[in-house]
């Protein structure tokens, strides 16, 4: 059995006051992370809604993704994953040939559209 290697602990500078860490109570930061009005928190659900499900209806469609070093390709579109981290996609056809799954990284990912059947 492997011994496993210790890991450092971060600690965050104390904050202004000198006794808590983190974020100043006065920064934009530290104000956004106590929350948001609550119209803003449904605008943001409900646009989180729209996602997800227009997600969960592409599942099985043609989709063309632009990548970033500049390539098209195509594929069938399969899921997402709960952060939006990667694309999992079938049958991608790429300028080397065809995979038959996939997972594109949303950072590699410039735009994609749903293609017409």
């Amino acid at each position: 059995m492997p011994v496993p290697v210790p890991v450092g602990v971060l600690r965050l500078p104390r904050g202004p006051e000198g006794s808590s860490r983190g974020f100043s109570p006065t920064s934009p930061r530290f104000q956004a992370l106590l929350g948001e009005p609550v119209a803003a928190q449904g605008v943001r659900a409900t646009l989180r809604e729209r996602y997800l499900r227009g997600l969960g209806a592409a599942r099985g469609r043609p989709t063309r993704f632009c990548l970033r070093a500049g390539v098209c390709v195509e594929a069938v579109f399969g899921a997402a994953d709960v952060g939006a981290m990667a694309f999992q996609v079938d049958a991608l056809r790429t300028p080397l040939g065809v995979q038959a799954a996939a997972l594109l990284r949303c950072t590699d990912v410039l735009a994609y559209s749903f293609l017409l059947d």
